[in-house]
């Protein structure tokens, strides 16, 4: 007779160290992992019970600890860690790969128009909106009015960039010319991920003490988090967009090339930073400050979901 599975693995975490970068890149390889998007509804659902019934100390009959991990995978990978929500199909990072790697080739084939410019500008900038607000930290709503302003703001930014470099590089070798849709895309992260994060920056982000009490909210800890998002979506695009070009000219037709290069960029630059990031309590603004340590004088870091 099998033994019933332990209540005492800890799912709140990942599986594997998030204190070394190897262990984050095993946890983002898992999130990420494009076959997360072909998961059906009662496969989420299932995903879903078992670890809900988890968390109450249910444990469901026959059920293994890998088979528990798995079901965990499966709902990060679909559900808001901080909302619970489900989240949109092609905002989850799962969808990263097959969503980047044909609008990347798109950008990085049609160019040299402005016309082809301003199209799969807009398109990149449509998915990024949608990804941002999926992926955004925290449990506030963000109003209809702010994910406009940060759509129209980021696809104007990119497409004025891409554009303004397109002028410049008409005269240069088509080599200098490949980085054109990266420059851009550059350009639109800074603009798109704090705008649709504005409200983070206005009222803060949760945190918590490492045993996740709530402890307040902070806007410091919500620049550092999105900081940290526009640092790794920047390099996450970088090798797909500005190292081929060194490739390009030569090897047109070897779009397995970019395959590969998404297939590993997209988890290895999310590893860059922890999830649950962390910051000092004394870096926190100074009337947070005082109300923990007048609540919870031990604490002396304070932790956060910093967002995808």
């Amino acid at each position: 007779m099998v033994a019933e599975l332990s209540t005492s693995i800890n799912i709140k975490e990942p599986r594997w160290d998030q204190s070394t970068f190897v262990g984050r890149a095993k946890h983002f390889f898992t999130v990420t992992d494009p076959r997360n998007v072909l998961l059906t509804n009662e496969q989420l659902a299932h995903a879903h019970k078992v670890i809900t019934d988890y968390r109450k100390g249910i444990v469901s009959p026959g059920l293994t600890e890998d088979e528990l991990w798995r079901a965990k995978y499966v709902f990060d990978s679909a559900f808001h860690p901080d909302t619970g929500e489900k989240m949109i199909l092609i905002g989850r990072m799962s969808a990263q790969v097959p969503m980047n790697m044909t609008i990347t080739g798109c950008m990085m084939t049609f160019y040299k128009t402005t016309p082809a410019v301003l199209f799969w500008q807009w398109i990149n900038q449509s998915f990024n909106a949608i990804v941002n607000y999926t992926n955004r930290s925290g449990d506030a709503p963000i109003t209809v009015s702010q994910l406009g302003t940060a759509y129209v703001s980021a696809t104007t930014g990119a497409v004025v960039t891409a554009l303004g470099l397109n002028a410049l590089t008409k005269h240069v070798s088509p080599l200098i010319g490949r980085f054109v849709p990266f420059a851009a895309v550059a350009a639109a992260n800074c603009i798109n991920i704090p705008l649709m994060r504005q409200r983070e920056l206005q009222h803060g982000i949760p945190v918590t003490d490492e045993n996740d009490n709530r402890l307040g909210e902070s806007t410091k800890a919500a620049q550092q988090a999105i900081s940290q998002v526009v640092v790794s979506r920047i390099l996450m695009a970088s090798p797909g967009m500005a190292i081929p070009p060194f490739l390009m000219n030569h090897l047109e037709k070897k779009a397995f090339l970019k395959v590969g290069v998404l297939v590993f960029a997209t988890p290895l630059c999310c590893a860059l930073f922890p999830q649950k990031s962390s910051m000092s309590v004394s870096r926190l603004e100074p009337e947070l400050q005082e109300k923990i340590r007048a609540s919870h004088p031990g604490v002396e870091r304070v932790f956060f979901n910093k967002g995808l």
